[in-house]
Order: C-alpha cells, then structure tokens, then sequence
C-alpha cells in the first residue's frame, strides 16, 4: 500500500449495464431482510423456543427425568411404549412448535406468508420424533393425515384472503 495522500486506488470497472437505478436496488434487496426481521419477530420467536426447548430437554435428560417416565396408559394393539430418547423429545417438541408457527401464518393475515415448508418441516420432525417413541406402524399413517390436514387448511385459508 501506498501511504501518499494524493494516492488513490483503483475501483473496480463496472459492468456496462450498470447505472444508478441498478445501485439503488441492490440496496433496497439488502434492506429488505432486516425489514422483515422487524416486521416480522415471527420467526425469531420460533426458533428461540426451539433453542429453550433443546436446553431443557437436555437438562431433563442430564437429571434423568427422561429415564423415570413411563405411560400410566395402556396403548391399544400391539402399539408399545419404546421410551423417551433425548433427540426423539428434541424433535417432537421442535415439530410442535413450527406446527403452531405454520398455523399461526395461515390463519393471522398480519404475519401470512408461504407455510408449506413450515409444515412438511414440522411434520418430519414429528415423525422423527414419534417414530422414537412408538414405531413407525403408528407414526407414518399419522404423518401422512396430519399433512393432509394442513394441505386442506393451507388451500382453505388462502382462498379466502
């Protein structure tokens, strides 16, 4: 580098289609998602809860709640308990809290947006989470009407905006 005041150095050349409307909306992009993470805290609230859930299924599991719990239920059929697992409760919980994320976004115009990857999102991590817990011959059928569900109610409330 050159420490001379008169110095100056070289800009890159700009491409030929480059003018002043083009720069203007290279900023207007880069603004867009911090003005959407102020209007919508959505999303930041979802993943925070999913961050707070992880932790205290952790601590749960480092206590050794997790090991102590067992259904005072009987399942029906050949249906059995397989026992809570760390990630299985993670997973379960996660689902759970993107699923009411996604039906928030259906049904509440403020924050409406495209929810069908919130949904698939949340019904594999049920899935992944069910499926530790009581096998997939109860879970998959659950999964496959669960999507179902919200692909009716995904059509149902956005025809009606």
């Amino acid at each position: 580098m050159n420490d001379h005041p008169d110095f100056q150095e070289e800009q890159t050349p700009r491409p030929p289609h480059y003018d002043e409307i083009t720069e203007e909306q290279y900023e207007k992009e880069d603004q867009k998602p911090a003005e959407k993470a102020h209007q919508d805290p959505l999303s930041a609230i979802t993943w925070a809860l999913i961050l707070i859930w992880a932790g205290l299924v952790f601590l749960a599991s480092n206590l050794g709640w997790l090991d102590r719990f067992q259904p005072q239920f009987n399942l029906p059929g050949e249906i059995e308990f397989l026992g809570l697992r760390t990630w299985s409760v993670i997973a379960l919980g996660a689902g759970i809290i993107l699923l009411f994320e996604a039906i928030i976004r259906t049904i509440v115009p403020a924050y409406r947006r495209s929810t069908g990857g919130s949904y698939f999102l949340a019904a594999i991590l049920l899935a992944i989470g069910l499926n530790a817990i009581f096998g997939w011959q109860l879970i998959w059928p659950l999964v496959l009407i669960g999507m179902g569900l919200a692909a009716l109610a995904n059509a149902f409330f956005h025809r009606r905006k």
